[in-house]
């Protein structure tokens, strides 16, 4: 029987994560079955698999099982997904195998397809024929697998750029995959992007595909740099995939200072421009410091991709979507560092690297066993 990743925690505090046993999907008239051959495992993934579990509690086995301890204090934050076993993983690829009866799933049979839906970690999963992209012949599941989370996400922050009247952005972690996306985004289309990272070799790898403004926030001149930046761009909204800290008010308060400098006349509101920042991730899971030195017209708030997707016009999605299609081996192209089976995912090894989360590791899991 085909085998799926599954998440748990108990009553009793107490994560669990094994492989299970379950029954080979059957179509419905308008779903296809996937062999599922490639899936990322990405911050949001991590986020289901070790919900609030300390992961420096994490025991591996016997066998490939994995537990953990969860917190007193974030016990509150879980209640809605206690004594259930979750399946995990947000999107994958592969090839249909099986079709229902409908046309538009027998057209599909045997294509490779990119998938939506949850429940990735799977050797096969049934979805309706409308959470696919089909991919033209040539295309590999490892080079389909990350087609939604990221590249969604990327072209989602232009759009929403655009639509709120901001003319430029700022993105940071900037060097992961989906920060290198972006700048490939920004570059085809025209948008200036400042790009903030933490080490001098993303630095390098970001100016390598072209990028123009790169800040390392672990430089001494930093703030200094920043400002300089958003005063040529003219950036005036943020996308913080870091989440804790001060990074977010020291992005606003460049942005005061850059639109300070061409002033006429002093307020004590600070300047009229709209300064915004939108928090999408945490790999800083600490307290995000705001401290007020920016005037009065800003904005903090979260972004997320599926609320964006589903708040945005049909052509827009579809849109994205065909662009991802066209594009899924250059703009859209992903770089693992390791690739693992579903067990290998359980091992001590693989959960001390992509429970990190740093930018530049990103794990590729194969289900149905590595090529």
């Amino acid at each position: 029987m085909p085998l799926q990743l599954r998440s748990t925690i108990t009553s009793d505090a107490k994560l669990n994560i094994s492989l299970v046993e379950v029954a080979m999907p059957e179509p419905a008239d308008n779903e296809i079955v996937v062999r599922v051959e490639a899936t990322p495992i990405n911050p949001s993934d991590l986020g289901l698999l070790f919900g609030a579990a300390d992961r420096d509690t994490a025991r591996v086995g016997p066998g490939p099982v994995v537990t953990a301890d969860v917190p007193a204090g974030a016990m509150a934050g879980m209640a809605g997904r206690l004594d259930q076993s979750l399946p995990v993983g947000n999107e994958g690829a592969g090839t249909v195998v099986a079709a229902g009866a409908s046309d538009e799933a027998q057209a599909l049979m045997g294509k490779m397809v990119s998938v939506i839906g949850g429940a990735m970690y799977s050797e096969y999963r049934a979805v309706r024929a409308n959470q696919c992209l089909e991919h033209d012949p040539g295309v590999t599941a490892a080079e389909a697998a990350s087609w939604f989370v990221n590249p969604m996400t990327a072209q989602g922050m232009v759009e929403t750029m655009r639509a709120e009247g901001h003319s430029a952005l700022i993105h940071t972690a900037a060097a992961s995959n989906l920060g290198q996306m972006l700048q490939k985004i920004c570059l085809a289309d025209g948008v200036d992007l400042v790009n903030i990272v933490r080490r001098p070799e993303q630095a390098a790898l970001l100016r390598e595909l072209g990028a123009r403004h790169v800040c390392d926030s672990r430089a001494a001149d930093f703030d200094a740099a920043l400002t300089d930046a958003l005063a040529e761009t003219g950036a005036t909204i943020a996308f913080d995939a870091i989440g804790g800290g001060d990074l977010a008010s020291r992005i606003l308060s460049a942005m005061e200072a850059a639109a300070s400098r061409n002033a006429t006349e002093y307020s004590r509101y600070g300047s009229d421009v709209h300064k915004q920042v939108y928090l999408y991730g945490g790999l800083d899971r600490g307290p995000t410091v705001i401290r007020r030195e920016f005037g009065m017209i800003w904005g903090v708030g979260g972004w997320l991709l599926t609320p964006f997707l589903r708040n945005a016009e049909r052509e827009v999605r579809n849109r994205l979507r065909a662009r991802v299609r066209s594009e899924i081996k250059t703009t859209f192209a992903s770089h693992y560092t390791q690739q693992v089976t579903l067990e290998g995912m359980l091992s001590e090894a693989a959960i001390g690297q992509y429970g990190r989360q740093a930018t530049g590791e990103k794990y590729l899991v194969r289900p149905n066993g590595l090529d």
